[in-house]
């Protein structure tokens, strides 16, 4: 498993060096759009290459940010025109279970609108977000508006702890050397999610069509 996710966090940092801002949209654009991929590990990467004089710290968070608005328009344009019954029949192709639609429709429907917003700057719930909005009819343009006012401070502050490692990271022998030692657990605590997380899904019965 730590390979597996060594290969993806391998393909993430190859789309973004070989397409540059436009593949940090991409990649932030699938992340809305439901499909798993850890902007944790998109936004750092895309920092790094700040510190290295690749990309521009504002710009690349503004790119990550546009990235958001236009996957969360397909998984909004889901939630609005095909609602749970789609969700129930296709979200299991995207690791997406009804549970993870329950919990985003409980954010939604304590805050409103604002929801949005403030989802924006929360793992696992800023992916699922989008759904619920669609569903509930929230109001497209005031949609955008707060999925791109919450993803950019999101998109910065990923993207400054890699601009600032970067910076440091030939500098600093003692920086180094502990971050060696933090991907070894990271590793580990990912893969135990992971495991994790497919086990549920399997585990889970599978519900009939309706």
């Amino acid at each position: 498993m730590g390979h597996l996710l060594e290969a993806l966090g391998s393909i993430i940092a190859s789309v973004i060096a070989t397409l540059g801002y436009p593949g940090v949209a991409m990649l932030m654009a699938l992340e809305s759009a439901c499909i798993p991929l850890p902007s944790e590990v998109i936004m750092p990467f895309a920092g790094y290459l700040v510190s290295t004089g690749h990309f521009n710290l504002m710009l690349v968070a503004t790119v990550g940010a546009i990235g958001c608005n236009l996957g969360s328009e397909i998984a909004y344009a889901v939630g609005r025109r095909g609602g749970r019954p789609l969700i129930r029949r296709w979200g299991r192709y995207v690791l997406l279970d009804e549970h993870d639609l329950d919990l985003a429709e409980r954010f939604f429907s304590r805050l409103g609108g604002p929801a949005v917003l403030v989802a924006r700057m929360l793992p696992v719930v800023r992916t699922f977000i989008a759904l619920p909005a669609g569903m509930a009819g929230m109001p497209r343009l005031r949609f955008h508006l707060y999925t791109f006012i919450g993803s950019w401070p999101w998109c910065f502050g990923l993207a400054y702890v890699g601009y600032a490692l970067g910076e440091r990271w030939n500098s600093d022998p003692t920086l180094r050397d502990w971050m060696h030692r933090f991907d070894v657990l990271v590793i580990v605590v990912m893969a135990a999610a992971v495991a994790w997380f497919l086990w549920r899904r399997l585990r889970s019965p599978a519900k009939p069509n309706r």
